[in-house]
Parts: structure tokens; sequence; C-alpha cells
């Protein structure tokens, strides 16, 4: 896919620099004439908007922190500050806070879509394993910025989520007390958690910038799943990427725009415009709506797993939700070691389409019961969806590689798009 460079310098000053620093050449080689799959659709444009918020988030986050307070007796009159007093820092937060859930929203689009096409199959398995990294280290310092404001679901959802790793053996409380900085959230856990919600984001970019690279090196895959056999394959990514990742931002941006300026608490609880109070527990505490899938997986383990036939508990319910939530998540390292089939795109694979729109409802269910109380039917319900979650990954992937038949793949990216309606071939 990279090929030869065919950048050339038309002035004095850039023949100078490219022999010296070739900057230039870089960003030809990388975002103009790099080459494209030309049958590329709209889904294919989130990374670009995830780029776009990403600069947001750091651009909005490094100006937010110049304003706010670490300290727990500061630091919600310090939001408030920024919020009445700052030069457009009402903006700059909402913008921040609205941008965290819209970076979700896009990363979880990206995530389906890499699913949906097999973008994590041989040759891509870094880069897969790359994406999921940067996701992780999403969630972190989503979890330690919503903190930050130190209202009433800041303080607690710190409480609550923290209290999970005492359940692991041996290492649990050291890690517990190593992350508050102390037995419970006060000043020191205010301070590491900004600490880390400042720095985690610059290690995002790092990653991202090794994403990018690995993209680079293995090629962009295609709705068809196909590999570029030839130039006919490809397009440039200028123009042809580039207006319509701009399009598909520009549409993203509108959105974002209409949150921000019209309902800009929407995504948010009314909870945290309360100061956080050690000694009045909210009726329901509940993390962020992007964490809530894995919230109802850790909540949906009330049994404990033992010998059977004896008292011996081997792991208890509390253990068993927490490795449960961990492993839900780390389960995406080995997605590309699971999925047994030689083709790479649903849309030539019939039962694993059914099957992935299935895991799709599961998950968006499990978000649904996970802001719901740990009680009745709702836990039922999602130990149900928690039981077809880990199904879908450990029984339905490596059993459908081997017994789906999957339809005829065409021999090329452009055979397939000749093969679409209204496109006559020449």
């Amino acid at each position: 896919m990279s090929g030869h460079s065919a950048y050339v310098p038309k002035t004095g000053f850039g023949k100078w620099m490219d022999v010296r620093l070739p900057l230039a050449r870089l960003v030809y080689d990388s975002f103009v004439a790099y080459p494209v799959p030309r049958n590329l659709n709209n889904w294919y444009t989130f990374g670009a908007i995830l780029s776009l918020m990403l600069v947001v988030q750091l651009i909005t986050g490094i100006v937010l922190a110049m304003n706010y307070v670490p300290n727990t007796g500061l630091a919600f009159d310090s939001v408030e500050h920024i919020m009445r007093n700052v030069n457009f820092g009402w903006l700059l937060r909402y913008m921040h806070f609205n941008g965290a859930s819209f970076f979700f929203i896009a990363v979880y689009i990206h995530m389906f879509r890499g699913f949906y096409y097999g973008s994590y199959k041989n040759p891509r398995e870094v880069l897969w394993i790359l994406g999921v990294i940067i996701y992780i280290l999403m969630m972190a310092t989503a979890f330690m910025g919503y903190v930050l404001p130190w209202g009433q679901m800041s303080f607690w959802g710190a409480t609550v989520i923290t209290s999970f790793f005492t359940a692991i053996p041996v290492v649990g409380d050291a890690i517990h007390t190593l992350l508050l900085g102390g037995a419970v959230v006060d000043n020191p856990t205010l301070n590491r958690f900004f600490s880390l919600h400042y720095l985690l984001p610059f290690m995002i970019v790092g990653v991202v910038i090794l994403h990018v690279w690995a993209l680079h090196v293995t090629g962009q895959t295609n709705p068809t799943g196909v590999e570029v056999k030839s130039e006919q394959d490809t397009v440039p990514f200028t123009p042809y990427a580039t207006m319509k990742d701009m399009l598909a931002m520009g549409v993203f941006i509108v959105v974002f725009s209409y949150f921000i300026f019209y309902m800009p608490n929407f995504l948010g609880s009314p909870e945290n415009y309360i100061p956080a109070n050690s000694l009045k527990t909210p009726a329901e505490i509940v993390p962020e709506w992007y964490f809530l899938p894995f919230y109802a997986i850790l909540r949906s383990i009330t049994f404990n797993i033992g010998i059977p036939f004896t008292d011996i508990v081997l792991i208890n319910s509390k253990l068993g939700g927490v490795i449960a939530m961990f492993g839900a998540i780390l389960v995406f390292f080995v997605v590309p070691w699971l999925d047994t089939s030689k083709v790479r795109s649903a849309v030539y694979r019939p039962l694993f389409k059914q099957f992935f729109w299935i895991f799709v409802i599961v998950c968006i269910g499990l978000g649904y019961l996970g802001a719901k109380p740990a009680e009745g039917i709702y836990t039922t319900m999602s130990q149900i969806l928690t039981f077809w979650y880990f199904f879908h990954f450990l029984v339905i992937l490596p059993v459908l590689g081997l017994v789906e038949k999957p339809k005829p793949i065409p021999a090329s990216i452009t055979e397939a798009v000749l093969a679409k309606p209204g496109n006559a071939a020449s």
C-alpha cells in the first residue's frame, strides 16, 4: 500500500526542508496520495470523527485545567467559577463534558463497524489490539474525569466503583489504597484522579499514532473484506476520502453542537449539581451511560461459585462480578483468534450477520439494565444478557467459522463496485 513517494517539493525552502525534516512529504504520503479502497462507505468516517473529538477534548481539557482546583473543599466551587466567571467557561465545560459522551458514541460505532466488517482479522491483529488499548485508556480517563466535579454522583460513583478492587485476592486492598491514597475517597483521591485524567489523554495520542501507523502498514479494510489487488481498487485519500470525512464530521458537529447549546445536561446526572456529601447516599448510584453495559455485567453476578455439594466458596459474588466486568472488556483482545472464519465481511456471512445484530441488541439491553435497580426482573435479564454476551464471543464466533457457508466473494474490490445496481462495467 505504501510504495514509492510521489511528493515533489515546489519551492527552494521546501526542497531544503525535505532533505532535513520531510514533514510535508509525510503529510502528502499519508493524507493526500495515500491509496484507500474505492468502496469505503460512511461507516469508515468515524476514524476521522474520533481524531476530531480527541483534539476537542485535549484543547478544552487543558484550558479547563487552568481554572480547576483539585481540592475537595474547592473543586465544586471551581467548576461553578468556570461556568459563571471564566470567559466562555460554560462553553468549554459543556464541550468537554458532552465531548466525552460523543467520543464514546463515535468509538462504539467504530468498534461495531470493525466487528461487522472483520477489521480485526489477519494481518490486522496488532491494529485491532492497539484500538482496544485506546478504548481502555478512554474508559480510565473518562471515569477519573467524572470524579473531578466533586458532586454527589462523582463522589459516590468513585466510592462504589473503586471498592470493587478490594474483591481481588491478595493485592486488592493494596490497589484500592493506591488508587484512593487512603482508606476512603478524599482529597488524595481527587489529586490522583486529576493528575491521571490530565496525563492519560497524551498516552491516548501516543497509541493513536501507533494505531494510524499500523493502519498504513497493513492498509485499510473495506466493506467486501477483499484485499487491494491493483491500482484500480484504490483512489487517492484526497479528495475522495477527505471529502467524505469532512461531510461526516460536519454532520457530527451539528448534532454535537445541538446538545451543547440546547440540552447540555441531558447526558449527565442532576445529582452531580449537588456538592459531594459522604453522609448522604443518592437513591441510585449509576456511572455514565457509556459504562452501563459493563456495570450491568458487574451486578449480574449475584451468586457464589464453589465446589458442588460442599460449603467451600472459590469465587464469591463480588469477585465474580469484577472478573466478569473486566473479562467483558479483555475478551476484545482475543477476538481475532476467536473468529475462525476465513471470510472477513458480514456482507458475505448470512449467519454471522444475524448473530451480530443480536449482539448489538444485547449490548443495548445491558446498557438499559445498567441504569435500573439491581433487583427483580432487572437482575434476571442482566444475567441472561451477560450469558449471551460471553456466549457470543466464546462459542458463537468459533463455531460459526466452522459451520457457516458464506456467500461467493468477489474477486476484487473493483468487481464488487461494478456489480452494484446502477453501475455499468466498462
